[in-house]
Parts: structure tokens; C-alpha cells; sequence
């Protein structure tokens, strides 16, 4: 393994154990979007193989977090916020399944977008209030506010 590889797997281990849970959320959505970005990339591989394993492995990985997310939220205590994220998500999940199979773009571009609204909202709110929910950002962002129970430990 490259020392710089070795130095950035190290870097990125440290980070994700040491980081909060609004930061770790904040991380994994950046994770979806870096994989839908590679799944795109994937659209204008000449070799239809490369193409194909392109798309399709960035997609699982985008669903693993996507899945992660989903099943982190509380629902007992996280109220109508869960049952909302959990709806989204399992929206998004259906889109990228549906991209995946039939190799179609327009999924992988929808579910970019929202994600990307919610990993801005999410990093503002983070900045703004210091891991605590500021209700005026997320409405702004079209999400609802996140009880701080809603993420289970």
C-alpha cells in the first residue's frame, strides 16, 4: 500500500472515531454524494463492463449509508422527523435500485440533489448551532427539524 493511502485511511479512521454524531451524520452524507458522483462518472465509460461496475458498485455503497441512516433513526422518540427521514429514504433507495437496474441517470441525479440539501442544511445547522438544532435553517433547507433523540447512540 502507498504511504499516502496508508496516511489517508489512518487520517479518515481518526475521524470517524472521533467525531460527534452530528459530525458523523454530516460524513456519511458526504459519503452518498461522493458515491453518486462516481456512479454518474461511471455513464461515460466507453467499456460497457467498466461502465456497469461503476455504476453499480458506487450505488451500493451510496444504499449502504442510505440504509445505515435509515435504520439509525429513532423512531420511537424521533416522532413525525423519523417517520418523514424514513419515508425519504426509503424513496431514495427505490430510485437508486431503479437506476441501478435499468442503468438510467435521472435517479442518481434526483436523490444527488436532495442529499445535497440535506448535507448543506445538516453542515449549516452544525456551524450555526454547535451540534444543536436550529429550526430557522432546516425550514429554510425544506427539512424539519431533528430531535435531539431522533439518531440513537
Amino acid at each position: 500500500m502507498l504511504p499516502q493511502m496508508k496516511a489517508w485511511q489512518s487520517y479518515r479512521q481518526v475521524a470517524t472515531q472521533t467525531a460527534s454524531p452530528g459530525q458523523l451524520v454530516l460524513l456519511l452524507y458526504n459519503g452518498i454524494i461522493r458515491f453518486l458522483e462516481q456512479a454518474r462518472l461511471g455513464f461515460g465509460l466507453e467499456d460497457p463492463k467498466e461502465s456497469n461496475e461503476a455504476i453499480n458498485n458506487n450505488l451500493q455503497r451510496a444504499l449502504a449509508i442510505i440504509n445505515e441512516l435509515s435504520q439509525s433513526l429513532n423512531m420511537a422518540e424521533g416522532g413525525e422527523f423519523a417517520v418523514r427521514m424514513r419515508s425519504l429514504y426509503d424513496y431514495f433507495d427505490r430510485r437508486l435500485h431503479e437506476s441501478n437496474m435499468n442503468k438510467t441517470e435521472p435517479g442518481i441525479v434526483e436523490v444527488l440533489k436532495h442529499v445535497t440539501i440535506l448535507r448543506d442544511a445538516w453542515a449549516e445547522m452544525l456551524q450555526k448551532g454547535a451540534g444543536t438544532v436550529d429550526t430557522t435553517i432546516l425550514a429554510r433547507s425544506r427539512v424539519t427539524a431533528l430531535p435531539d433523540s431522533t439518531l440513537r447512540p
